[in-house]
């Protein structure tokens, strides 16, 4: 199905985009003629569309060689909205260039030099709205395992990790992580959440086989560099593509800053991207949006408030030490969800426990009172952290908080999602939440505290308001 996929989008691109060519100019010749928009056509010069017809094709032709230039067919995974923009001004600010100086060299008096800008502004516009529907298109059929690619991981060091979350946190791009292979006899024989441990490195040409991979990440340190070059000609030999991640001496990815002077490049540590004004700016968004709510969500915290009282004897609030930044601990606040005494009963539960790694979930808590499970489902038990976030112990969008004993059976790795302030809501919880296991929790925080950025924030945000209404993955 990958491969249909492949074939037939990039030929429906180039099809809809002739049809669309063709539309812009029909568009463009009504703005012209009919409507005659800014300046009046002599009658003379009033010719039909059909004396266009020639020239619409050609134009069509022109567009389409210089848009496949611009790799507007490539389907590149990476490629962004604004890549797309950018090709289509280009590809048709050439094609529009070309036709005018042809028209002016063939000096027929009748053709209209202003039709060409207005063709021009309608083709970019209409291109791109296709283009973005694509993106809409291909992003849906990735997600639901068309046009994906099955990657194997060489390596499960940090860069090897790295890999693994920037996939888990963009399943649009089409890749899905079979597993990993690792020297290293713990690495190599523990699995990773739902990626699987295969082993050391000689099991490559058996893993390529029996998982079908389409493609061979390598992410070795750099000193096996040796070893690389033989794991790449095994993957040729096999069919598989082969791709081999730069180690950059041991540095993470996401703290690499790369330049280049005529060629050379300049390898640097990046600045951590939530210092000085962004982190400024995150703070201040944090509080505004927290008083907006305080205030506009009075009546609703007060009456579920009122709720817990008559549901079940007890505090309103429940309080409980968390990790916050670096570790350091804090005190969470959340409307009480289960019966007082509810922590006592943990290790009477713990063989019930349905996450792996450090985390304890149930999905049918028996602790839970009737409104605390009306809150869990629609996340309403976590308002009270507003609280936090106007002390500046939390942020609206961060990993979540996590229990102390849980930090202490954290993997090294696992502490890099440490590096933020937690949040009410996060990456993960807007990715599938509960359903996840431990280890994609911790990759999608650190793809956030590596890759933060405030659109990022608002985008979280946004996604977060269905998956509070619908509760997927909430328990």
């Amino acid at each position: 199905m990958k491969r249909d996929v492949r074939q037939w989008m990039p030929w429906m691109t180039l099809v809809i985009d002739a049809l669309l060519i063709n539309l812009a100019f029909r568009i463009a010749y009504w703005l012209r003629y009919d409507l005659q928009l800014f300046r009046s056509v002599d009658p003379a010069n009033n010719v039909p569309y059909s004396v266009y017809l020639p020239l619409v094709a050609l134009l069509t032709l022109l567009l389409l060689v210089t848009s496949r230039r611009e790799g507007a067919y490539d389907l590149k995974r990476g490629r962004t909205l604004f890549d797309d923009f950018y090709g289509i001004v280009n590809a048709t600010t050439t094609a529009i260039m070309l036709m005018v100086v042809l028209v002016f060299f063939y000096r027929r008096l009748f053709y209209s030099r202003i039709i060409f800008i207005y063709a021009g502004i309608m083709i970019v516009i209409l291109l791109w709205l296709a283009r973005s529907v694509r993106a809409v298109i291909l992003a849906r059929l990735r997600q639901a395992g068309q046009g994906v690619d099955r990657v194997l991981i060489v390596g499960a060091g940090e860069t090897g990790r790295a890999v693994m979350r920037n996939m888990v946190a963009q399943p649009e791009l089409g890749y899905q992580v079979m597993g990993f292979l690792d020297d290293d006899p713990i690495k190599g024989s523990t699995d990773m959440g739902p990626f699987k441990a295969w082993g050391p490195l000689e099991n490559l040409p058996e893993i390529l086989t029996s998982q079908a991979i389409d493609q061979v990440i390598i992410t070795l340190p750099w000193q096996y560099h040796r070893k690389t070059v033989r794991l790449v000609l095994e993957s040729e030999r096999a069919g598989v593509r082969a791709r081999v991640v730069p180690d950059l001496f041991q540095l993470s990815l996401g703290g690499v800053d790369a330049e280049s002077i005529n060629g050379i490049p300049l390898i640097s540590i990046k600045q951590t991207s939530l210092t000085g004004f962004n982190l400024a700016a995150k703070r201040t968004f944090d509080l505004m949006l927290s008083i907006l709510c305080v205030v506009l969500a009075a009546p609703l915290l007060l009456l579920i408030a009122l709720a817990i009282r008559f549901d079940s004897p007890g505090p309103v609030l429940f309080r409980q030490p968390r990790a916050g930044r670096h570790g350091k601990p804090f005190t969470v606040y959340k409307f009480r969800s289960m019966r007082v005494g509810a922590e006592e009963e943990l290790e009477k539960l713990r063989d019930l426990n349905e996450a792996a790694g450090p985390m304890f979930k149930i999905r049918d808590d028996p602790r839970r009172t009737r409104m605390g499970r009306f809150l869990r489902e629609i996340s309403l038990d976590e308002l009270p952290q507003i609280i936090n976030v106007l002390r500046g112990e939390m942020s609206w969008v961060g990993p979540r908080p996590a229990l102390l004993n849980e930090v202490a059976q954290y993997q090294d790795w696992h502490r890099k999602r440490l590096d933020v302030l937690p949040g009410l809501t996060g990456l993960w919880q807007v990715s599938g939440r509960s359903d996840l296991s431990f280890d994609e929790m911790v990759m999608l925080d650190i793809y956030y505290a590596e890759n933060w950025s405030m659109a990022l924030d608002l985008r979280i945000l946004l996604r977060t308001v269905p998956q509070v209404i619908f509760g997927d993955g909430a328990y």
